[in-house]
């Protein structure tokens, strides 16, 4: 049997940046979907965090699983389920763009750490701020959509 432990810090934002996610107690509930849905298709998603207009995970890869895969099914399946439940205002829907990172094993608690921090973070700094931030960081060469 294979033994892999790969992280990945996935972040991506709403469509064209709407606020769909303002009210918490509705973030939290699709936050909560989006962590049993992972639980479901075996994607172990560790940390799962955001605010109005985006979300970070922290997900540990398996063997046979890919970052362009994962991506697929956490957001098709999150925004069909929240527009099924009427769960936002308008039709939710996710940008089509992501950033992924790999995350050292001696800096998942870090991770962790920043995610927890979400609130806090972006009182200060905005999405936008966030994405240019790390598209420097980690050598992005543009901005997510």
């Amino acid at each position: 049997m294979a033994q892999v432990r790969i992280w990945i810090h996935a972040v991506w934002g709403t469509k064209n940046r709407t606020p769909y996610m303002k009210n918490k107690n509705k973030r939290i509930d699709l936050f909560k979907h989006l962590k049993a849905y992972a639980k479901e298709k075996d994607i172990y998603l560790d940390f799962i965090n955001g605010e109005a207009d985006h979300v970070h995970c922290l997900i540990s890869m398996a063997c046979d699983q890919n970052i362009a895969q994962i991506m697929k099914l956490l957001k098709g399946e999150s925004s069909s389920w929240a527009n099924k439940m009427n769960l936002f205002e308008a039709d939710f829907d996710w940008a089509d763009d992501y950033y992924a990172v790999s995350v050292g094993q001696s800096q998942v608690e870090v991770v962790r750490n920043y995610l927890k921090g979400q609130e806090k973070h972006h009182k200060n700094k905005t999405f936008v701020e966030e994405c240019e931030e790390f598209m420097v960081k980690y050598g992005f060469v543009r901005l997510l959509g």
